[in-house]
C-alpha cells in the first residue's frame, strides 16, 4: 500500500485543522482501518520504514501505533505490527444505518411546543420573566464576593441535596412572616427551580397512572413535567373563585396530586377564595390527596399585600408549598425551593440525597445572605412599584386600542396578563402573526389540559417599558384587526 499517498490524501482534507503530526498520522491509519482500505491481517511497515518513507519521526510513528493498538484496532505480535479481525466497517454502517428506524423521542417527551422561545430576545410580552435591567447587580456580586472569600474547601465537594441549612432558614423565615406558611426550615428543600421542583414531586408522589388535577387551562411547565412521569392528567375548570372541581370528580376520578396556583391562576389570573381553599384542602383530606401550590408570582400584587398561602390556612395541610426567584431575582439564578408537610420532611430528605445533585454551594449562601441583610424585600418593594406603572400603562393602552374586541382577564397580580378574544378569532394563528411583528404572546388555547376552554392571548409586561406600551398594544390590534378579514 502506498501510505505517503494516503497520507496526502488524509492531509489534503483536514486542511485548516490544527492538528500535531503524531494526531494526523494516529487519525490516518485508524479511517484506513476503518474504512476497509487496511484490511485485517494486513502487516503495517515498521515504524523506522514507515517514518523515512513519510519523512516522519519515528516517535511519531510509534505514537499512532500505540494508540491504535491500545483501542484495538492493531494487534502487535512480535516484530509486527497487523490490522485486528473483526472489526466493524465505517461503509457497513453506514449502508446499515440507512435501514434503520430514524431516532425519535419517547411518547411521553413529545409534548407540543409553543412555537419558539422567546427568552434571551426580550421580544415585547414575553411571559415569566422579571424587569431584569432593574436587578441590583452590583449588590448581587456583593454577596456573592462576600461568600467566595469566606468560603472553605469542605464546602466544595458536593453538599447536602436539601439544599444549604443557612439559605433553608432564611426561606423558612422569609415565607413564614410574608406569606403565611406553616413550617420550619427542615420542611424546605433547594431545587434548580419550579420546574424541577415538579419533576421531583411529580416521582416521589405519585406512581405511573396515577390520576393527577390541572386547572384547565393551567401552566405548561407543569403539564410537560406531570405527563413525563407517565401520570394521568385530568383539566379541572376554572371559574372566578379558582378550581372549581364538582363532587363527581372527586368520587369518578379521585387524585393523588391536585396542581393549583390559587394566589394568581395561570394564566387567567383569578384568585382562589377563601371558601374554595378551605373546602379544596378539606376533600384533599377526605380522598388522601396531596394539592401542589405553586405560588409562583404572588409577591407582586397591585391592590394590597401578597395574599396568605393555602398551605398554612390548616394546620397540617395536604400541601406541597412550591417557591421560586426567577420571578422576583432572575431565572439564571436556578434557585426555588419546595416545602413539603413535617410528616413527609425525613423520607424527603432521603429520597433526595439518593438521586438528587447536590452543588451550587456559593450561590445558595449569598442569595441567604441577600434575604437576611433585607435586599430582598427592599428589590420587592421597588419592583411592586414599578410592576404597578407598567400594569396600567397596559391596560390603558388595551382600553384604548383593544376594547373593542378583548376583555382583561384578572390582573391584580403577577407580571402578566390575560386578554380573552372572541371564539370567531383563532388565537395561535394571531399568536403567529404577532411574534412576526417582534411580539411574543401565548394563545390561551395552547395552555388547555383538556378540553379548551379559552380563547385569547396571555401577555407579560414586566421586561416592557411603560412608555412602549401603546406602540406594541397598536401593533397587536393591527395583527387581531387583520385576522378578522
Amino acid at each position: 500500500m502506498d501510505y505517503q499517498f494516503l497520507f496526502d490524501q488524509y492531509n489534503a482534507k483536514q486542511s485548516g485543522t490544527k492538528q500535531s503530526q503524531q494526531r494526523r498520522l494516529y487519525h490516518c491509519l485508524r479511517d484506513a482501518i476503518l474504512r476497509g482500505q487496511c484490511k485485517a491481517g494486513t502487516s503495517l511497515p515498521g515504524s523506522r520504514s514507515l517514518a523515512a518513507e513519510l519523512k516522519l519521526s519515528r516517535n511519531t510513528v510509534l505514537y499512532a501505533y500505540e494508540q491504535l493498538i491500545t483501542e484495538g484496532l492493531l494487534l502487535s505480535s512480535g516484530r509486527s505490527t497487523i490490522v485486528a479481525s473483526g472489526l466493524p466497517s465505517l461503509t457497513t454502517a453506514a449502508t446499515d444505518a440507512e435501514a434503520n428506524k430514524p431516532l425519535q423521542l419517547s411518547a411521553r417527551a413529545q409534548l407540543t411546543p409553543w412555537p419558539s422561545d422567546p427568552h434571551g430576545s426580550f421580544t415585547a410580552f414575553m411571559s415569566g420573566a422579571p424587569a431584569l435591567s432593574h436587578f441590583p447587580i452590583a449588590q448581587w456580586r456583593r454577596c456573592l464576593d462576600r461568600v467566595w472569600r469566606e468560603i472553605n474547601f469542605q464546602q466544595l465537594d458536593y453538599a447536602n441535596a436539601a439544599g444549604e441549612p443557612v439559605l433553608r432558614a432564611a426561606i423558612a423565615e422569609h415565607i413564614t412572616s410574608t406569606r403565611g406558611v406553616l413550617c420550619t426550615a427542615a420542611q424546605v428543600f433547594i431545587t434548580d427551580g419550579t420546574q424541577q421542583s415538579l419533576g421531583i414531586c411529580a416521582h416521589a408522589l405519585a406512581s405511573a397512572g396515577d390520576v393527577v388535577w390541572m386547572e384547565n387551562p393551567g401552566y405548561g411547565g407543569a403539564f410537560q413535567s406531570l405527563k413525563a412521569a407517565e401520570l394521568n392528567v385530568r383539566g379541572i375548570a376554572v371559574d372566578a373563585n379558582g378550581i372549581a372541581p364538582s363532587e363527581s370528580d372527586w368520587e369518578k376520578f379521585t387524585p393523588k396530586l391536585i396542581y393549583t396556583t390559587p394566589s394568581h391562576q395561570f394564566p387567567l389570573g383569578s384568585v382562589m377564595s377563601i371558601e374554595r381553599r378551605i373546602a379544596l384542602i378539606e376533600s384533599a383530606k377526605k380522598y388522601g390527596a396531596l394539592i401542589i401550590e405553586d405560588d409562583y408570582d404572588s409577591e407582586f400584587r397591585r391592590d394590597g399585600p401578597p395574599l396568605p398561602a393555602m398551605q398554612g390556612l390548616v394546620a397540617d395541610a395536604p400541601v406541597i408549598y412550591l417557591g421560586t426567584f426567577s420571578k422576583t431575582l432572575f431565572p439564571a439564578l436556578r434557585i426555588g425551593y419546595v416545602v413539603v408537610p413535617k410528616g413527609l420532611a425525613e423520607p424527603f430528605a432521603g429520597m433526595l440525597k439518593l438521586g438528587h445533585l447536590r452543588g451550587r454551594s456559593a450561590d445558595q449562601l449569598a442569595l441567604a445572605e441577600f434575604l437576611r441583610a433585607g435586599h430582598f424585600a427592599t428589590h420587592l418593594k421597588k419592583m411592586r412599584r414599578l410592576y404597578a406603572v407598567r400594569r396600567d400603562a397596559l391596560v390603558a393602552a388595551i382600553d384604548k386600542y383593544l376594547s373593542q374586541v378583548a376583555t382583561i382577564c384578572g390582573g391584580s397580580s403577577g407580571i402578566h396578563i390575560t386578554i380573552a378574544l372572541p371564539e370567531a378569532l383563532n388565537d395561535v394563528d394571531i399568536s403567529v402573526a404577532a411574534l412576526a411583528q417582534g411580539i411574543y404572546t401565548q394563545p390561551l388555547s395552547r395552555l388547555a389540559t383538556g378540553e379548551i376552554m379559552c380563547n385569547g392571548l396571555l401577555l407579560g409586561y414586566a421586561q416592557v417599558h411603560e412608555g412602549e406600551m401603546d406602540q406594541h398594544i397598536a401593533t397587536l390590534a393591527a395583527v387581531i384587526n387583520a385576522s378578522k378579514k
